[in-house]
């Protein structure tokens, strides 16, 4: 009888586990099951790190230029400068003694204008050609100022010998610019008129206004021109 006692239980073991042994398996599929699932979240972490990694490097970062205009900009909204369309700003000049200010090379002043006018270039060509002047021209050319010019040095000399402080400007240019945002310009698009706003009226201008749509729409909607030649 013992045999066969030792028989049967032998044989319950064999097809049921002692619950000791249930407790150790189930624990290791429980551990098992819970590094699984941890690897997962922590390669899941870190492929998301990689995508932010990529997506931060892939970002297109801003050139000087933009940079530049980016202060520029939030000084002008900051003095309030204004911008006013063709019709408004001869009526001003007509009405209210404002004056423009055009800002263009003084070739393409002299060619054409609009009428009462003065002509202080902001930008002036660079005429010489030596080793300096040609690596001048690089470095404008990466702030994107082409056609072999630079900044006028006397601009702001040559503003204040023909304009008091208190004078109302009205600064032009052949394009104008914008210091609106559009859904593909954000911070608007910046011109030599918006340009010398600026130096305006951070050498002690008040009554600074922009002339939206610049000199071509003044000549588009055949508004008094007059010329030099």
């Amino acid at each position: 009888m013992a045999v066969a006692v030792t028989s049967i239980s032998s044989q319950y073991h064999k097809f049921h586990p002692s619950p000791l042994a249930f407790n150790i398996e189930s624990s290791s599929s429980c551990f098992a099951t819970k590094a699984i699932k941890l690897s997962n979240r922590r390669n899941s972490s870190s492929i998301c790190r990689s995508l932010r990694i990529q997506n931060a490097a892939t970002k297109q970062a801003k050139s000087p230029a933009e940079e530049d205009w980016k202060i520029k900009r939030q000084v002008l909204l900051e003095k309030k400068v204004r911008s006013v369309d063709v019709k408004e700003a001869l009526r001003l000049q007509n009405e209210n003694n404002f004056v423009i200010l055009d800002v263009r090379p003084e070739a393409e002043f002299k060619e054409a204008h609009p009428e009462g006018a003065i002509n202080v270039q902001i930008y002036r060509l660079i005429k010489e050609w030596t080793a300096w002047d040609i690596a001048r021209r690089a470095a404008f050319a990466f702030f994107g100022i082409f056609s072999g010019t630079e900044e006028n040095p006397e601009f702001m000399q040559s503003v204040e010998s023909k304009l008091a402080k208190d004078a109302k400007i009205i600064v032009a240019c052949s394009a104008g610019g914008t210091t609106k945002p559009t859904q593909n310009l954000p911070e608007g698009q910046q011109s030599r008129s918006l340009i010398a706003a600026y130096l305006l009226v951070l050498n002690g201008y008040k009554n600074v206004f922009h002339l939206e749509g610049g000199i071509y729409n003044w000549f588009k909607q055949g508004l008094p021109t007059a010329s030099e030649e």
